[in-house]
């Protein structure tokens, strides 16, 4: 299943059944992480990674 969504920013979602599992996946890093947690917190207000493109690889 493919969906379009229009809004701020234009994205096309490959698989909208894995969105309850990608929930799940992020609040376990919300509980592994308390680091990454704290920082997300810190910086919440002024956001200063907005708009940038952020990639990983393995």
């Amino acid at each position: 299943m493919s969906a379009e969504f229009t809004g701020p920013h234009d994205f096309r979602v490959a698989d909208l059944s894995l969105a309850a599992f990608g929930r799940k996946e992020i609040a376990l890093a919300e509980h592994e992480m308390p680091g990454l947690m704290a920082i997300r917190e810190e910086y919440a207000a002024s956001q200063p990674l907005a708009g940038a493109r952020i990639t990983g690889s393995l």
